[in-house]
C-alpha cells in the first residue's frame, strides 16, 4: 500500500509530538523519494517537525527553500523560533513576513507577543499592539490575554490593567494573566484584591489562579490569606493537584509555618521532586538545616532522585550550620551524579566551603570551575570577607575586573563588608566612591549600611550618623541598627539612644535594639536608664532571642542553648566547663562583665551556647582535631576572650561562625584581631 501526502503529514506530526528526530529525518528522505517535497502542507509539517525537535536551523533551511509558502508556513517557522527561545529571530521573521505581504492571524500575534514577553521587548510589543488594533484582533480574548501577559512581563502593570479593564470579553485566562502580572511584579496585595473582584463577578478560578495567589501570599508572608485560599482549594477539589500542593507547602514554609508545611507534605496523595525540594527549601529558609538534611535522607530512602536544585538547597543548609562533613558528603554525591559542572551548584559549593571556614578549599574549587559567572566571583569575595581576609577579597576584586567580569551590586556589598570587618576605612571609602562615580552602580540601602558599618566599627560614630542623615534614600532599620551596634561597641550613649529611637519606630517588635541599648547603659553604669529600657521592653512585649550554637561531630549536629541542660551529655559538658574555667583563671582569665545586665546574666556567662558547644567538642573529638561552631547571634566579648584562652590551653584550633563573620582562634589569638 503506497502512502500519500496525508499519510506523511500525519506521521510527521507524530514525530513532532514525540521529538523523534531520527524517524522524522527518515520520513523526510522518503518524502523526497516519492516527490511530495513540493506539497506546501507537507513542507509546513516538515518545518514544524524540525522545529519541535529543536532543529531550528534545519527548519529555516527548509522554509527558505520552499517552492510555495502560505500563511501557515510563516506561522510554523515563527512558532519554531518562539518555542525554542529564539524570540529575536521570530520577531525578525515577522518583519520579513509583512514585507512580503503575508497577512498574520491571531495565532501569529499570540506567538510574537509571547516572544516579546520572554525578551522583555516592550517597544516591539507596543508595535505589535498597534498592528493587532489595525487588523481588528483586539477583541480576541486569547490575543488580549497574551497582550496583558506581555505588558506585565515587561513591568508595565498599569498598561496591563488598563487593557484588562477595557476588554470586551474576559475569561479565566484573562483574570489569571492579570493576577500573574501583579504577582510577578511584587504586587501581591493587588493580585489578592483582583481575586476578590474575580469572585464577585462570578468567574471561577482554576488551578493556575490558585498557584499564583499562593505565591503572592508567600511573598507577602500573609498567612491568613494563604489559609483562606487553602480552604477554597479544598472546596473546589484542587488539593490533589501536585502543583497546587507544592505551592501550598512553599506558602506555609515562607510564612514560617514549617510544621503545617510538613503535615501537608506528608499527606500529599502524589509527590514529585518539586514537592521534596519545596519542603527542603522550607526548612533551609527557616534556619532548620538539620531537618532539611534529615529530609534528604528520607528522600533517598524513598527512591526519589535529587537534581541540581536539591543540592543547592542542601549545601545552603550546610553552610548555615557550618556542617562541613555533611557538606563534603554532598560534594561527593554531586560529583557522582555529574552536577559538578553546573555553575549554580559550583557557586554554592564555593559558598559552603567558605562559610565553613575553608577558604583554601573554596578557592581551589573556584579556580577549577569550568564556567564562572559574576555570582562565582561574588561567592569567593564574600567568603574572604566573612573570614576576615580583606586583602585577599580586594585582590580578587581587582582580578575580577581585570578578567572582564563587571562587578554588580552584590560584589560591592562583599568588598565593602570586607573593608569594614578589617578596619580598612580609606580603601572602603575609595571603593564606595568609585562604585558610584566610575562604575555607574547606584548605591542601595545595603551599600549605605556597609559604609555606616565601616565608619562605626572604626570609631567614627559622628561621621557615621552624619552620613546616614545625608543619605539620598530613606534609611531603613538595618542602617540604624548598624549605627546602634557601633555605639554599643564604643560605649557612645547619646548616639546609641538616637539610633535606638529610629529602629524602634521602624521595627517596634524587634528585641535586638532593646538588648543593644541595655548593653550600652550597663557598660556606662547607668542603672536607672537600664531599668527604664528593660521596662520599655516588657511593655512592648518583645523577647530577646536566645543564643544558639551548633557543632557537627561524627556527621551529627548538636545544638546548645544557654541554660539548657537537656543534652544527653549535659553533666559531662558541665564538668568540662568547670575544668576549663579553672584552667582559664590560672591563665589570667577574668569574665568580661561590661555588658552584663544583672546577676542572672553574670551567672549564665559560663553556660553561653558557644562555650557549651566547645566543651562538647573537646570531650567528643580526638586531641588536635579542629572544632567548628556556628552561632545564630554575634559572639559576646566574654566568649570571644574565653575562646582565645581555651584555644591556647587545650592546643586546638577553634572556629566560630557568628551572625557577622568567622572567628578563627589559634594559640590564644583570633583572626579578627579583636576587631569585629
Amino acid at each position: 500500500m503506497q502512502p500519500n501526502n496525508v499519510t506523511f503529514v500525519l506521521l510527521l506530526k507524530a514525530c513532532a509530538s514525540l521529538a523523534a528526530l531520527e524517524q522524522g529525518k527518515q520520513l523526510h528522505s522518503e518524502i523526497i523519494k516519492r516527490g511530495f517535497q513540493s506539497d506546501v502542507v507537507v513542507g509546513n509539517t516538515l518545518v514544524d517537525m524540525y522545529a519541535k525537535c529543536g532543529c531550528t536551523e534545519d527548519a529555516r533551511e527548509l522554509f527558505d527553500n520552499m517552492n510555495e509558502r502560505d500563511a501557515v508556513s510563516w506561522i510554523a517557522m515563527i512558532a519554531g523560533y518562539a518555542q525554542n527561545g529564539l524570540g529575536k529571530e521570530a520577531l525578525a521573521l515577522y518583519e520579513q513576513m509583512k514585507q512580503e505581504g503575508v497577512q498574520p492571524d491571531n495565532v501569529t500575534f499570540v506567538l510574537l507577543l509571547k516572544a516579546c514577553a520572554s525578551l522583555a521587548a516592550l517597544e516591539q510589543g507596543r508595535q505589535l499592539h498597534s498592528d493587532i488594533i489595525k487588523r481588528g484582533f483586539q477583541s480576541d480574548v486569547i490575543v488580549g490575554s497574551t497582550l496583558l501577559n506581555m505588558y506585565a512581563k515587561c513591568g508595565c502593570t498599569e498598561d496591563a490593567r488598563e487593557l484588562f479593564d477595557n476588554m470586551s470579553e474576559r475569561n479565566v485566562v484573562s483574570w489569571t494573566a492579570m493576577i500573574a502580572g501583579y504577582a510577578q511584579n511584587g504586587l501581591g496585595k493587588e493580585a489578592l484584591a483582583l481575586y476578590e473582584q474575580m469572585k464577585q463577578e462570578g468567574m471561577q478560578p482554576n488551578n493556575v489562579t490558585f498557584v499564583l495567589l499562593l505565591k503572592a501570599c508567600a511573598s507577602l508572608a500573609d498567612l491568613e490569606q494563604g489559609k483562606q485560599l487553602h480552604s477554597e482549594i479544598m472546596k473546589r477539589g484542587f488539593q490533589s493537584d501536585v502543583v497546587v500542593g507544592n505551592t501550598l507547602v512553599d506558602m506555609y514554609a515562607k510564612c514560617g509555618c514549617t510544621e503545617d508545611a510538613h503535615e501537608l507534605f506528608d499527606n500529599m496523595s502524589e509527590r514529585d521532586l518539586v514537592s521534596w525540594n519545596a519542603m527542603i527549601a522550607g526548612y533551609a529558609q527557616n534556619g532548620l538545616g538539620k531537618e532539611a538534611l534529615a529530609l534528604y535522607e528520607q528522600m533517598k530512602q524513598e527512591g526519589m532522585q535529587p537534581n541540581n536544585v536539591t543540592f543547592v538547597l542542601l549545601l545552603k543548609a550546610c553552610a548555615n550550620l557550618a556542617a562541613l562533613e555533611q557538606g563534603k558528603q554532598l560534594h561527593f554525591e554531586i560529583i557522582k551524579r555529574g552536577f559538578q559542572s553546573d555553575v549554580v551548584v559550583g557557586n554554592t559549593l564555593v559558598d559552603m566551603y567558605a562559610k565553613c571556614g575553608c577558604t583554601e578549599d573554596a578557592r581551589e574549587l573556584f579556580e577549577n570551575m569550568s564556567e564562572r559567572d559574576v555570582v562565582s566571583w561574588n561567592a569567593m569575595i564574600a567568603g574572604y570577607a566573612q573570614n576576615g581576609l580583606a586583602q585577599e577579597a580586594l585582590a580578587l576584586f581587582e582580578q575580577m575586573q581585570g578578567e572582564g567580569t563587571k562587578p554588580g551590586e552584590v560584589t560591592y556589598i562583599s568588598v565593602l563588608s570586607a573593608c569594614a570587618h578589617s578596619g580598612l576605612v580609606d580603601q572602603g571609602r575609595y571603593v564606595f566612591d568609585s562604585m558610584c562615580k566610575n562604575h555607574g552602580v547606584t548605591p542601595t540601602k545595603e551599600h549605605y549600611a556597609c559604609m555606616v558599618d565601616l565608619l562605626g566599627r572604626a570609631g567614627y560614630l559622628a561621621y557615621a550618623e552624619l552620613f546616614i542623615n545625608k543619605m539620598p534614600i530613606q534609611p531603613d532599620s538595618v542602617v540604624w541598627m548598624t549605627l546602634l551596634g557601633a555605639a554599643r561597641n564604643h560605649g557612645h550613649v547619646e548616639i546609641g539612644r538616637r539610633a535606638f529611637d529610629r529602629v524602634v519606630k521602624l521595627e517596634p517588635k524587634n528585641a535586638a535594639p532593646y538588648v543593644l541599648l541595655s548593653n550600652i547603659y550597663a557598660a556606662a553604669g547607668k542603672k536607672d536608664e537600664l531599668a527604664k529600657i528593660r521596662n520599655e521592653m516588657k511593655e512592648a512585649g518583645v523577647k530577646k532571642m536566645p543564643g544558639c550554637s551548633w557543632i557537627e561531630v561524627d556527621n551529627q549536629l548538636h545544638a546548645f542553648v544557654v541554660g539548657d541542660a537537656t543534652h544527653p551529655q549535659s553533666k559531662e559538658i558541665q564538668a568540662e566547663l568547670d575544668r576549663l574555667v579553672g584552667l582559664m583563671k590560672k591563665a589570667g582569665y577574668k569574665p568580661n562583665l561590661s555588658f552584663v545586665l544583672d546577676d542572672v546574666e553574670e551567672n549564665a556567662l559560663c553556660g553561653h551556647s558557644e562555650k557549651q558547644a566547645i566543651a562538647f567538642g573537646l570531650i567528643n573529638t580526638p586531641f588536635g582535631t579542629p572544632i567548628r561552631i556556628k552561632k545564630n547571634l554575634r559572639v559576646c566579648f566574654d566568649c570571644h576572650n574565653a575562646t582565645k584562652i581555651i584555644s591556647k590551653i587545650v592546643g586546638r584550633d577553634i572556629s566560630v561562625m557568628d551572625a557577622n563573620r568567622y572567628h578563627h582562634f589559634k594559640d590564644g589569638f583570633c583572626s579578627c584581631g579583636d576587631y569585629w
